[in-house]
C-alpha cells in the first residue's frame, strides 16, 4: 500500500492558508487512463483531513456521471456532483442565457447529456439552409467533427449564432498517444469567422470561480455561511497554462505537478514569458501536495 511521503517544509510554507482544493483530472489523478500511484491514498487523506476538493477538469468527451463510473472502476470515489467539467460548466451558461432557445452543441454524445434539459438542434437540422440557432458550443467532439458538422458550425455562427468553447486544450495524453484536442478546432472557427469564442472551462474565471463557489459549499455543510476566498483555494494541475496560469489570474494558488503533460521545459518557458509567472509551488505529485496540507 502506498503512503503519503514526509511533508516538504518548502511546500507545506507554499501551500499555508490553503483550505480547500482544486483537482486536475488527466495528469494529476489518472494518466493514460491508468490510476497515477498513490492518488487514491491522497484523497483519502484529505478525507480524513476533512479538507475539502473538488475534480475540475477540462474533459469534454464524456458527462459527470460517466466521469465519475468511469474514476470508481478506476478506484477512485468521486460522485458526480463532486465534479466540475468543461462540458458541465458550458451547460451551465448556456442555462442561465439561451435557456428557451435552439443551440447548437458540437461535442460527443455522451457529454451532451449534459445539455439534456436544453433545446438542441440535431446535427441534421441545424444544417438545413436557413438554420439559426442562439449559440454554437464546441467541446471534443470526436469522430463528430466531421466536415459537415464543422461547417454547420461555422455557417450558424455567421448567421448571429454566439461561440462557445468548453475550452481551447490543444492535445491530451490518451492510451493511443497524444491526440488533437478541440482547442485546434475552435481557433480554427475563430480564425474563419473573425471571432473570440468564450470559453467556460480553464483558463477561465468563470469555470474557476465556479469550482470555488462548489467548494465553499461543501465547507459549509451546516450552513454556518462560511465561505472560501479564491486565495484560500489552490488548484493541483499538470498543465501550466490552463491550470496554472488559469487559476492565478482568477486570484487562486496554482499548484504545479510533473506527473502529467508538461515538465520543467514547460516551466522555465512559462516563467520567461511576457507577464509570466511561476506556479505558487512545484511537487512531483498530488501525494507531496497532500503530505503538505494534511501529513
Amino acid at each position: 500500500m502506498t503512503t503519503l511521503p514526509s511533508p516538504y517544509p518548502d511546500l507545506r510554507r507554499q501551500l499555508d492558508g490553503v483550505r480547500g482544493l482544486l483537482l486536475d483530472m488527466d495528469g494529476v489523478l489518472v494518466l493514460r487512463n491508468a490510476l497515477i500511484p498513490g492518488a487514491a491514498e491522497a484523497l483519502a487523506a484529505l478525507d480524513a483531513a476533512a479538507i475539502p476538493y473538488v475534480l475540475a477538469t477540462n474533459t469534454s468527451l464524456v458527462s459527470r456521471a460517466t466521469l465519475s463510473l468511469e474514476l470508481s472502476r478506476a478506484g477512485l470515489s468521486i460522485p458526480a456532483d463532486r465534479i466540475v467539467s468543461a462540458a458541465s460548466a458550458a451547460a451551465g451558461y448556456s442555462r442561465r442565457h439561451f435557456a428557451d432557445q435552439a443551440i447548437y452543441v458540437l461535442v460527443a454524445p455522451d457529454a451532451k447529456a449534459e445539455f439534456e434539459d436544453l433545446r438542441l438542434l440535431t446535427h441534421e437540422s441545424a444544417a438545413d439552409p436557413g438554420a439559426r440557432a442562439a449559440a454554437v458550443v464546441i467541446g471534443d467532439a470526436g469522430d463528430e467533427f466531421t466536415p459537415r458538422n464543422v461547417q454547420t458550425a461555422f455557417t450558424l455562427l455567421r448567421s448571429g449564432a454566439r461561440f462557445v468553447a468548453m475550452h481551447k486544450n490543444r492535445w491530451w495524453i490518451t492510451p493511443a498517444g497524444v491526440m488533437l484536442d478541440s482547442g485546434g478546432y475552435v481557433a480554427a472557427l475563430e480564425f474563419a469567422t473573425q471571432r473570440r469564442a468564450l470559453v467556460t472551462g480553464k483558463p477561465s474565471r468563470t469555470f474557476f470561480g465556479e469550482g470555488v463557489r462548489r467548494l465553499g459549499q461543501m465547507l459549509d455543510r451546516k450552513g454556518s455561511g462560511a465561505r472560501l476566498a479564491p486565495g484560500e483555494v489552490a488548484m493541483v494541475g499538470d498543465d501550466l497554462w490552463n491550470d496554472i496560469r488559469g487559476a492565478q489570474k482568477a486570484g487562486l494558488r496554482g499548484a504545479f505537478v510533473r506527473s502529467g503533460k508538461h515538465g520543467d521545459a514547460e516551466l522555465a518557458r512559462v516563467v520567461s514569458e511576457r507577464g509570466g509567472r511561476a506556479p505558487d509551488s512545484v511537487a512531483d505529485s498530488i501525494m507531496e501536495v497532500v503530505a503538505a496540507l494534511a501529513g
